[in-house]
């Protein structure tokens, strides 16, 4: 029979005092890295730290500061996406890269359903985050009610339509989105459509309308494929159905690499060569742009700078420092490549 043997005790402040013949209350000041605490003290209550295996109880000190330390990040995504998606992963590392620097814990939660949103309303009505980093919110969705309703400082990666008066980072998807499918046009394609993805958020409705602003006048909406997600399968998809709607078709803007590279793959399929037969550019310069052959041309977006900017956004709230009206929008160079 295997003898597991039993939790070691946890050492206190009591025990450090003891090994350093002080009193605790100058323990609590060394360990709170306060004043009034001699040289020769604060050696003696270090060394006693070490010896005995003293942690600080942040649990304690959070309840007595009413402070967790730790900031929330939310995806509204479906829990695969959260994994593939390198823009998301490019957020979250911009994100923990500052909040670390600032001694601050980041918690993932991933929104893909009614009863992740309750249950992640339940968990940020408790107190365990001082505030929240938002990614792929909803028109409409209900965990900005909550947000708004605890008054936690927050940080939107993103603009949904009705978000009012809450901060956020971004780009300007739709001058983007213009802005390469006119680069798109200057290359001589003469029917041109679109895989747009994600439409029931901001960045995906606004890359529509900026796709519809460039050609003016040309936009077919039967050139315009709706697939659900920025993802590799819904861009095949989404590619498959344009060619069926115009077998004709030259050119194509994707709303994401990743759905461009779908895309490129159903092309493929049919036969068709790119650039030659068809020019495709996608959106977000990502790990797909250098995955697929021939290379994206693309807009570049600066997912690790969005991230960065969020958590810096949520920690000067916690400061209690103003925040500037009207979000904070980041560049985004269109960086060509061979696709068109």
């Amino acid at each position: 029979m295997v003898t597991i043997p039993s939790r070691r005790k946890r050492a206190t402040i009591h025990d450090v005092a003891v090994e350093a013949g002080v009193s605790r209350g100058t323990v609590s000041r060394v360990v709170n890295d306060e004043p009034y605490v001699s040289a020769a003290a604060r050696i003696a209550i270090e060394a006693a730290i070490e010896k005995v295996g003293y942690v600080p109880n942040n649990a304690a000190r959070s309840l007595v500061m009413q402070r967790s330390e730790a900031v929330g990040f939310i995806v509204h995504e479906p829990h695969s996406l959260f994994l593939d998606d390198p823009n998301i992963g490019g957020i979250l590392l911009g994100a923990n890269t500052v909040l670390s620097r600032a001694d601050y814990q980041m918690v993932s939660l991933v929104i893909d359903s009614q009863r992740d949103t309750d249950r992640v309303a339940r968990y940020l009505s408790g107190g365990f985050v001082d505030g929240v980093i938002i990614v792929s919110a909803r028109q409409e969705d209900p965990i900005i009610r909550v947000i708004e309703k605890l008054r936690l400082p927050a940080a939107f990666v993103g603009h949904p339509p009705d978000l009012r008066q809450l901060p956020f980072v971004g780009i300007d998807n739709r001058a983007s989105a213009r802005a390469i499918t006119e680069r798109l046009m200057q290359t001589g394609r003469r029917r041109i459509g679109m895989v747009a993805a994600a439409l029931d958020r901001d960045s995906g409705a606004d890359r529509l309308a900026g796709f519809t602003d460039a050609l003016g006048d040309r936009f077919d909406p039967a050139l315009v494929a709706r697939v659900p997600l920025y993802t590799f399968t819904d861009g095949a998809l989404g590619m498959r159905d344009l060619l069926d709607r115009d077998p004709l078709i030259d050119g194509v803007f994707a709303a994401s690499d990743a759905v461009a590279a779908g895309a490129l793959e159903a092309l493929r399929e049919a036969g068709r060569s790119v650039p030659g037969d068809v020019g495709i550019v996608g959106f977000d310069d990502s790990s797909w742009a250098l995955r697929t052959q021939p290379h994206l041309s693309t807009v570049h977006q600066p997912a690790f700078g969005l991230g960065a900017a969020a958590a810096q956004c949520v920690l000067g709230q916690l400061r209690g420092e103003e925040q500037p009206a009207g979000g904070i929008l980041l560049e985004t160079p269109i960086v060509w490549r061979d696709s068109a």
